[in-house]
Formats: structure tokens, sequence, C-alpha cells
């Protein structure tokens, strides 16, 4: 009885030892295993998350509007269009015509007032050739200063008369020549609102030009940035498409809207077929630059999940943190939302590694 009681407690005691042995033994594995994934731990550049200057850091975005557009209307009203001579997308040159109207009612008041001027022409001529015989012979008794006054008052008011007929034909023949509508300018037709029997007088421009096809980006700009744009300086303009077109500050507003606190700045850009009025467009200010919470560009990953960058942590683990990005200049790109200033993160995303990975910085940071 007394050799029986005691095997469970040996055996307890051996289970016990057994167990706290596992423990040391899994341990050590443990630390074994630790030790060398640090071994092994690759070698990654680090760097901070820090401030940074944004280059370009200020977007600015707006239409795309003509740099000098006209609008082109018939200067005569009730007649009608019967031929035009260009359409959207011509290219135009100074004076050339771009529709006619039509002038048959003109052409002939035109030849009425043309034959009226040469018959007063000739009655002042006659008139004239009157009173020249007479000429000289004031207070010479031979006839009397009555009727010589009458022949020079004859000759004065139909020259006079001849004169007027001659400006009524110079008008029909001003309105004949309106007949044809001409551009004031070389540049591009980008709207054509026309037809063929259309009457002149309506509110629409019958043609819209821009001038030497020069389009450049109406941008809208903070107030407080205004300043801080020059006439000059470069920028950076994304098309709808998402092409990109280089273009110079033109004109930066002296004045802001006082309802939405935005200035206008005119940006010049490349004459391209793909750079058309009408369009909207995105300027980044490459002269412009500020100081924002930043990693490099080549930090920034991005997956299934969004954009991420893997911090270091004192352990050297890497951890998975999800940024917001903002606006990208020089290089770096602005994180809105991520990991504190000072975090350590991989400075190229593209390394292989997963959460939990070690890794030893290669550049001291």
């Amino acid at each position: 009885m007394t050799f029986s009681s005691h095997i469970p407690g040996r055996v307890s005691i051996g289970l016990m030892a057994l167990a706290a042995l596992a423990l040391s033994l899994a341990a050590c594995q443990k630390k074994t295993d630790e030790t060398s994934a640090r071994a092994q731990a690759r070698t990654v550049s680090v760097v901070n998350v820090a401030p940074r200057e944004i280059q370009g850091g200020l977007v600015a975005s707006g239409p795309l509007v003509p740099r000098e557009e006209v609008d082109i209307f018939p200067q005569l009203t009730t007649y009608r269009a019967v031929k035009v001579l260009v359409d959207e997308g011509m290219w135009v040159k100074a004076e050339q015509p771009v529709a006619l109207l039509d002038d048959t009612l003109l052409r002939a008041q035109l030849a009425q007032q043309v034959a009226l001027a040469d018959q007063q022409n000739v009655l002042a001529e006659r008139a004239e050739a009157e009173a020249n015989r007479v000429k000289g012979l004031d207070k010479a008794g031979i006839l009397a200063q009555e009727q010589i006054d009458e022949r020079r008052f004859s000759a004065q008011s139909a020259r006079a008369q001849a004169i007027a007929q001659k400006a009524a034909a110079d008008d029909v023949r001003t309105r004949e020549a309106l007949m044809t509508i001409r551009t004031p300018y070389a540049g591009l037709v980008y709207e054509r609102n026309v037809r063929i029997g259309d009457i002149g007088g309506a509110t629409t421009p019958w043609f819209r030009i821009a001038r030497d096809g020069k389009v450049e980006l109406a941008a809208d700009v903070s107030s407080d940035a205004l300043d801080k744009i020059k006439p000059g300086d470069p920028v950076s303009v994304t098309l709808a498409d998402g092409s990109s077109a280089p273009g110079v500050v033109r004109l930066v507003s002296p004045g802001v809207d006082a309802s939405t606190r935005l200035g206008r700045v005119r940006v010049s850009l490349p004459v391209r077929p793909d750079i058309r009025a009408g369009g909207f467009a995105r300027a980044r200010f490459l002269g412009y630059a500020r100081s924002a919470l930043a990693v490099p560009e080549t930090a920034v990953r991005y997956d299934a999940d969004g954009a991420s960058v893997m911090v270091v942590g004192a352990d050297g683990k890497v951890a998975r943190a999800a940024v917001t990005t903002g606006e990208r200049g020089g290089g770096y790109v602005e994180l809105l939302t991520g990991p504190p200033d000072g975090s350590r993160v991989v400075e190229r995303a593209a390394a292989m590694l997963v959460p939990g990975d070690i890794v030893r910085p290669g550049n001291g940071a």
C-alpha cells in the first residue's frame, strides 16, 4: 500500500519536469530562430518621415480658353447666308472670307445709285460750265448781277447734290462689301453656328475664332498663393486624357473673387491639336515650394488595399501602415495621413517584404 501511494506523485513531478524542459527547449529554439532570423535579415535602405520641401506643391485647375478670341456676327441684318466657306477646326488667314450673304438686292441698288451719281455729276458739270461763262462779268452791265449770282449758286448746288449722290452710292458699295463676312485676324475656328439660309441678326455668333490658335489654362488659385506665383514661372499641365504639356505663367490676376476667394492665373500652352478650348486641365506650379510631412515617392506602394508604407520598428520588424498621399514634387510625396514624424520606413516599397519580416537598416537610419 505504501509503495503504490508514492507512484502518482513521482509521475506528476516527472511530467512537470518534462514540461519545464520542453518550455526551456522551446524558448531556446525561439531565441535561436530569432537569432538566426536576425542573422539572415535583409539589409534595406530606411528613411525617416519628416517635413520636406515639396517642389510644385501647388496644384490648381480650370478651363481651357482661347488666349484671344473673337465672335463673328454679320454686320448687316435681314440678309440670308447663301454660302458657308469654313467649318470648325479649320485654320483661317486674316481677312479671309468665311461666309457670304445674299446680295442680289444690294447689287441692284448699287447699280441704281451709281447711275444716279453719274447723272448728277453731269448736271453739276453743266451748271459749273454756265457759271464759268459769266466769270468776270460782275458790274460789266452785260448781264444782271442777279442772273450771274443765280448761275454760281446753281453750280454750287448741283456739285453738292453730285457729292451727296456719290456718297449714297459709296454707302451701298460699303454694304455690298459687308455681304462677305471676313475674319479680323488669323486663327483657328473652334465654333460654327451658321447654316445656309440663316438670317443675320441673331444673338448667337456665327463663328468663334481663337487668334493664332492659342489656347491657355485659366487656373483658379487661392488668394494666399497668388503672391507666390510670378509671370514666367514654369508649369506642368495635365489634360483630361492624362497627357501633359509644358506651360508658363503669363498673367496673375490682380484681383480676387469676393465670394470664392480665388484668383485667376493664365498659363500659356503650346499650340497642339489635343489642347482644345472648352476643355479642363490641372496645373502644377513648379516654381512653388512648401514644407510638408513627406517620404520619397519610392517608399509608397500601392495594392488592392490602397497606398501604404513599410514601417521599421525598434526591433527591426516591419509593419504595413496605410497612408493617404497628397502633392508630389522633387521626388517626394506628401503624407496627409500615416505614420508620425520621425517614423522609419523602407525607402523602396518594391522590396519583397511582408509584415513581420526583420530587416537591417543599411544606411544607419
